[in-house]
């Protein structure tokens, strides 16, 4: 494993206006909190937290961000969207910034992945890679590698494993409390891409106030923070 190629990867999405659903779309959407809301406040702040979370799902949401990095040569590439606005490819602290479409930057990721064997997210498998794969699908691009195959780590495919750092650490949910990014940095002296004052709940807010690059930006946390406690479960953890 130590001389494989390993990229770390992080993504970042937002979703989509309720308002400007069709009808029938945001029916089938809210018909189930209809039916469990008791009156009419209860339903408003159900209504409130689905409309939040659009952005967890690929079919009322898009990618916005896309973040690599190469873990032995400790350069990655953030790739974002800027919707109006036009910035030119710059670095900073050995990451690349590329304004990209999604459609662009799914196909730069899934080009860039046939170059490595080990994949390393965190809670990738639960959001990440099934995210990067439907989005893909939707735009008729066919991914390059399955990140999806198998969940242990010995049934994957030697060319595409995908180390999904929530699963190692939790032992596949062995542990009751799974923890996310920020709790796990936390304990184990990281900084967490967290620390900022940005959160993946704020991505959307972002995303509406045109802050493309305040998004890129933390995305990079995130690849950092993951990089770090990769390193942690490889040296202590990993058998």
């Amino acid at each position: 494993m130590t001389n494989s190629n390993k990229l770390i990867f992080d993504i970042e999405t937002v979703g989509e206006d309720f308002e400007s659903l069709d009808k029938t779309t945001q029916e089938n959407l809210t018909q189930w909190i209809r039916k469990e809301s008791a009156g009419d406040e209860e339903y408003a702040v159900a209504l409130e937290e689905l409309k939040n979370r659009l952005g967890f799902s690929p079919l009322t949401a898009e990618i916005v961000v896309i973040g690599v990095l190469d873990y032995y040569k400790n350069h990655g590439v953030v790739y974002f969207q800027a919707p109006g606005e036009k910035h030119k490819e710059f670095s900073e602290n050995n990451i690349t910034f590329k304004q990209t479409t999604e459609k662009e930057m799914l196909v730069k990721f899934w080009e860039g992945a046939e170059q490595y064997e080990y994949f390393i997210t965190f809670n990738g498998r639960g959001f990440d890679v099934p995210f990067l794969m439907i989005r893909s699908a939707i735009h008729g691009i066919r991914p390059t590698k399955d990140l999806m195959r198998g969940r242990y780590l010995y049934q994957q495919n030697p060319n595409a494993i995908h180390i999904d750092l929530q699963d190692q650490l939790s032992f596949y949910g062995a542990l009751r409390k799974k923890g996310g990014l920020h709790l796990w940095s936390r304990a184990f002296g990281i900084e967490s891409p967290k620390s900022g004052g940005i959160t993946g709940d704020d991505v959307g807010r972002l995303f509406a106030e045109k802050k493309y690059l305040d998004i890129a930006r933390y995305n990079v946390g995130d690849l950092r923070a993951t990089k770090e406690l990769y390193e942690k479960w490889q040296k202590y953890l990993n058998f």
